[in-house]
């Protein structure tokens, strides 16, 4: 039995592995450097994509009761581009893939009073917040 146990313990000893630690950290790296170039290549995609739009556009709303905002803009043929949520109390919202442009922005509350008007322009995603004053 003691036998087995030195013999168990001594082959392991006497076997050489076929590749150094360097190699398989070179190897390592070689993997890692590919999928980072295929990530920045996705990456590249969806921005070229978003040339002409925004991703999201979001609204909270931190009052007591419900709002509706409302987006109007024009598109580059001066088509009109009209976009409406309503958001309840407490609540978000958000529009998505909407087109670069300066837009019209009005916050209404339920009883149909203009709370806040305004122009904007939409270049990147951006998150609206609507406090009471």
């Amino acid at each position: 039995m003691k036998t087995l146990l030195l013999l168990a313990l001594a082959i392991p000893f006497q076997l050489f592995s076929q590749s150094d630690v360097d190699k398989v950290m070179r190897g390592g790296e070689i993997l890692l450097g590919g999928l980072s170039i295929l990530k920045a290549a996705r990456s590249d995609d969806t921005k070229k994509s978003s040339k002409t739009t925004v991703e999201s556009v979001c609204v909270k709303n931190r009052m007591l009761q419900k709002i509706t905002f409302r987006l109007v803009g024009y598109d580059q043929d001066e088509n009109l581009i009209t976009k409406e949520v309503v958001v309840q109390k407490n609540g978000k919202e958000c529009l998505f893939l909407l087109l670069k442009a300066i837009y019209t922005y009005e916050i209404i509350l339920s009883t149909g009073e203009i709370y806040k008007k305004g122009e904007y322009k939409l270049e990147d995603e951006v998150v609206f917040t609507v406090k009471d004053p």
